[in-house]
């Protein structure tokens, strides 16, 4: 037979050693409530000696908390998991939270009915909220009970302190240079106009359009490639004489090159194109696609401090977006 492994320390094992009861170990280890400087030490003491490890979870859900922060994304269906945003948003929150000992995981609020979050201010297990392309009515359905552990990626409010990137300059940036380089039919493909980050580039968009003396033209989008390739093909029905595309984000670009191309249309000969997000692969593709940085890792990041510290933050914060010019446009 072999040697029997020795078990882990547990809460009763330290307690016993101490001489103190379990609730006395569990509030000194834990660091809530009253316990005299001599049952510190001693309690202190023998966990150094048994080599205790606390149970991070079990501390979070006595002292309520939460072991998880719960990135909520509101969309249309639940297909919105498949959006490389959302990734990015998740995986740069992990980063923060991990060394906390902290999960995060993903939900999916209807955009109809964003209700589920009264559910997450119940759950003692969440310690916060991370809402993403939020909404009025995600806002309005935000429970008192997670003031102060609620922001969001997108639009705030008083009680929710909003993170994003500046996309109205970013947009203004790339048709500025989409008008010295001497575009002036430009089409927008624009994101879901239900969302307001999505709006924000449109109104930088009428408003460049309306100072040129240049005519807004403008098919709606979701963000897709797919839809990009559908809003391209619409806008060269509509308007022959396009010579140039904006995209409300990199993959709708990558949409609109396919479909432009598909038909014969040399890019940025024919119609330049550019996008939004700069994404890894907007540098590498052929040509390389003009857009405008949107630093989401950093906004996820400060999103999910601002979380875990509970500390006050602005009202709102927006992340500069800068131009970057490539072969595209």
């Amino acid at each position: 037979m072999g040697t029997p492994t020795a078990r882990p320390a547990t809460l009763d094992d330290v307690a016993r050693a101490a001489g103190v009861s379990r609730a006395t170990a569990s509030r000194v280890l834990g660091g809530y409530g009253f316990a005299s400087a001599g049952a510190r030490a001693r309690v202190g003491a023998a966990a150094d000696l048994l080599g205790y490890v606390p149970d991070l979870t079990a501390r979070a859900l006595v002292r309520g908390a939460g072991v998880r922060l719960v990135v909520a994304v509101v969309g249309r269906d639940d297909r919105i998991f498949d959006d490389p945003y959302v990734h990015r948003v998740v995986s740069a929150a992990s980063r923060v939270c991990g060394p906390h000992g902290v999960g995060v995981a993903l939900e999916w609020l209807p955009l109809t009915d964003p209700s589920g979050l009264h559910r997450l201010g119940a759950d003692r297990g969440v310690c916060g909220v991370i809402l993403v392309n939020t909404t009025q009515a995600a806002l309005d359905a935000v429970p008192a009970r997670l003031h102060g552990r609620v922001v969001s990626i997108g639009r705030g409010s008083a009680a929710v302190p909003s993170f994003d990137v500046d996309n109205a300059a970013g947009a203004g940036a790339v048709l500025r240079h989409l008008y010295a380089t001497g575009r002036r039919r430009v089409v927008m493909v624009t994101g879901p106009r239900w969302l307001t980050c999505a709006e924000r580039s449109v109104t930088a968009y009428r408003g460049l359009m309306r100072a040129s003396g240049s005519p807004a033209r403008l098919v709606t989008g979701d963000f897709t490639a797919a839809r990009g390739g559908s809003a391209a093909l619409a806008a060269l029905r509509r308007w022959p004489d396009v010579d140039a595309i904006y995209a409300a984000s990199d993959a709708t670009a990558f949409g609109v090159i396919a479909a432009l191309r598909g038909q014969g249309v040399r890019v940025p000969h024919d119609v330049a194109v550019a996008g939004f997000d700069d994404l890894p692969y907007a540098a590498m593709g052929s040509p390389a696609l003009t857009t405008a940085t949107h630093p989401v890792d950093r906004i996820a990041a400060a999103a999910a401090t601002a979380v875990l510290t509970e500390a006050p933050a602005a009202p709102a914060t927006a992340f500069e977006s800068t131009l970057v010019a490539r072969e595209s446009a």
